[in-house]
């Protein structure tokens, strides 16, 4: 099969990438997006569209879902695979989600049941995987130095948010607004496993949240997209990721070593020992293996799914910690396979008891292995996917 991929400069896409070939397909690339950050609809849909007229494809392909692309797909009339990594992706709301072309794969449940009903049997429940062979690669020709100068008790490679947070640019909100809102994010920030914010936004919050946040985000084609589903994901959901976050690391880093990898600013938490950015492709992996817990406090807006950096963790052999997801116990074991908290105070507790007990956590991060690397490895996920796909 010949797949044409349209990358923007995934993390993930040359796994993916590799994964087709070793199934036996032919992928084209095209990578203009990477190196420049300025295209717009009309640039993307002109790329594609001169590239298919010149080079017939059995499918085009990309992370994300990009509506323009879609809608070159429908009028070549080839099926356009997409597969979700992020959450919230706004995108998925845009009107070409319904073009009949589309094979929608979303990795978070709560992802798909917004977005199955735009165009049924067209979206799929597809959970992520891991390039399982590259990763331990890296791991197998690491140096004895390069182990010991990552080697940590706990380590979070990641950001804290507080960066990339547009929650931050509230201005001047009303006292009753800030009053409602905080109480939103306290409440949810104590509860793991269903994500209730935007069930609490009346319509009233919702239009004075817009009204004190300037350049509040409207997707500039026809959409779906609600300011509801807008103020919970992309705004709320954020700033609940940075709060528990920056909790996170000062509960732990009060009590343990904490080595985080991170561009985050960190001078609010003197006790982590802040150790810069990790290179993904070199480094991460050794860091991953090297550590003896590796955290994943998952981004408040993957509601139910499980993120890429779990399945990094056990591709590389390590030991995970993470809070509970809905779907954790679907594909893993609870205890077994991976370690998951209910509270940041249970995090701290069982940081500590697996801190002691290297024997267990040892064959919880190889039976988390095992799993990752029989049922979640690239070429067999993305069999999986194509054979749904294809079925249509």
């Amino acid at each position: 099969m010949k797949i044409l991929f349209y990358r923007y400069g995934s993390i993930c896409e040359p796994d993916i990438i590799e994964g087709f070939e070793e199934l036996g397909h032919t992928v084209s690339q095209i990578t203009e997006e990477i190196t420049n950050k300025n295209l717009v609809f009309g640039d993307s849909a002109r790329i594609v569209s001169n590239y298919l007229m010149e080079h017939p494809h059995d499918c085009v392909f990309t992370i994300n879902f990009f509506p323009i692309i879609s809608d070159v797909c429908n009028i070549f009339k080839i099926p356009y695979i997409c597969w979700t990594v992020d959450s919230p992706v706004m995108e998925l709301f845009a009107k070409p989600i319904q073009n009949p072309c589309n094979r929608i794969f979303l990795f978070d449940r709560a992802q798909y049941n917004e977005i199955a009903p735009l165009n049924p049997g067209h979206v799929f429940h597809f959970p992520l995987a891991v390039n399982v062979k590259a990763k331990q690669q890296v791991v197998k020709n690491a140096s004895a130095a390069e182990r010991k100068r990552f080697s940590s008790d706990i380590s979070f490679v990641g950001s804290l948010y507080t960066e990339k947070c547009p929650y931050d640019k509230l201005t001047n909100p009303p006292e009753y607004l800030s009053g409602y809102l905080n109480g939103i994010i306290e409440s949810q920030l104590k509860v793991y496993g269903y994500f209730f914010v935007e069930d609490l936004l009346t319509d009233e919050i919702v239009q004075s949240f817009k009204a004190c946040l300037p350049g509040f985000y409207t997707y500039p084609l026809d959409t779906f997209l609600t300011d509801k589903i807008t103020t919970a994901q992309l705004y709320i959901g954020n700033k609940i990721t940075a709060v528990e976050r920056l909790r996170t690391m000062e509960i732990l880093s009060k009590h343990f070593n904490l080595d985080l990898y991170t561009g985050s600013d960190t001078s609010t938490l003197p006790k982590v020992n802040n150790r810069g950015f990790a290179k993904s492709l070199t480094e991460m992996p050794v860091i991953f293996h090297e550590s003896k817990i590796n955290l994943n406090p998952t981004s408040k807006a993957i509601r139910s799914g499980l993120p890429q950096r779990i399945f990094d963790i056990m591709g590389c052999g390590g030991f995970v910690l993470t809070n509970y997801q809905p779907e954790l116990p679907e594909i893993f074991e609870l205890g077994c396979e991976v370690a998951a908290y209910g509270s940041l105070e249970e995090l701290k507790d069982m940081a500590g008891y697996y801190l002691e007990h290297e024997t267990e956590r040892l064959e919880i991060a190889h039976n988390g292995y095992e799993k990752i690397a029989r049922d979640y490895n690239y070429p067999g996920r993305l069999e999986q996917l194509l054979r749904l796909a294809f079925s249509i």
